[in-house]
């Protein structure tokens, strides 16, 4: 029996796959609970519809993150931290910091998509990732300056 996945299923498949399950196990259990809907001609020409808009969408999604990488560019970041003599930060300098930056020089980023390559402990020039988009990602660097 042939079924369009609606969900993820482990071992079975991921959304919008057409499989071949055993009938019982399709209409027992994956139709009825709304993890599939039968495999019929009328329901195929729907998923071919449905996956070609999402390509779409998902295609100016990556475009619009490609745009905010390329308008970031070679930007460096400076970022006040309170140090002391030995030239360590008091505290730590997080991903928020750096997403308030570059808001700051007029970049739109989410603190969560902002990801730290080392730890930051002292003055210096350091590099996070930008992680736009799963196919689009940028470095960017920073300085730690004393405040």
């Amino acid at each position: 029996m042939e079924i369009i996945l609606k969900t993820d299923i482990a071992g079975l498949g991921y959304k919008n796959d057409v499989v071949t399950v055993k009938p019982g196990y399709g209409r027992n259990y994956l139709i009825p609970q709304g993890f599939a809907v039968m495999a019929t001609p009328s329901n195929k020409k729907i998923l071919a519809e449905n996956i070609k808009q999402i390509a779409h969408k998902l295609e100016k999604i990556k475009l619009d993150a490609q745009t905010l990488s390329d308008s970031i560019g070679d930007l460096t970041l400076d970022i006040a931290a309170k140090v002391g003599e030995s030239g360590k930060i008091f505290g730590r300098v997080t991903s928020l910091q750096i997403s308030e930056a570059l808001k700051e020089k007029g970049f739109e980023v989410d603190r969560k998509k902002i990801s730290l390559d080392t730890e930051v402990k002292f003055v210096g020039e350091y590099v996070a990732t930008l992680d736009l988009h799963k196919d689009v990602k940028h470095k960017v660097k920073f300085t730690v300056v004393a405040d």
